[in-house]
């Protein structure tokens, strides 16, 4: 008797992780396709953004009306919603300046 209570626990402890196994690969499955759709949005994302940056290069003049180029400038976005126009190499000693700063919070 002693045996078969043993045996039944041994099936019963085997089926739950069959069927543990089998939720889990169904939940990995899940976030396969999740991560798949996720992937999809940002790449769209990306390009819509990347968009908007060369159509407001396109519109962008300065003083004497001619075209800003993109290749010297860059769009710097503040914490308060403004959007600058700043030359890359004062963008560039800016972010040297953020990441020591989130350095030091660390």
């Amino acid at each position: 008797v002693a045996a078969q209570k043993c045996r039944k626990r041994k099936l019963n402890a085997i089926l739950n992780l069959e069927e543990d196994v089998c939720n889990l690969q169904t939940q990995k499955e899940s976030l396969k396709k999740e991560h798949s759709q996720c992937s999809k949005s940002i790449n769209q994302i990306k390009q819509k953004l990347n968009n908007l940056y060369h159509d407001i290069f396109n519109r962008l003049r300065d003083d004497q009306g001619r075209p800003v180029n993109p290749c010297q400038y860059v769009l710097h976005c503040s914490s308060n919603g403004s959007v600058f126009i700043i030359p890359k190499h004062l963008a560039k000693s800016e972010q040297k300046q953020d990441n020591r700063k989130e350095q030091k919070q660390k």
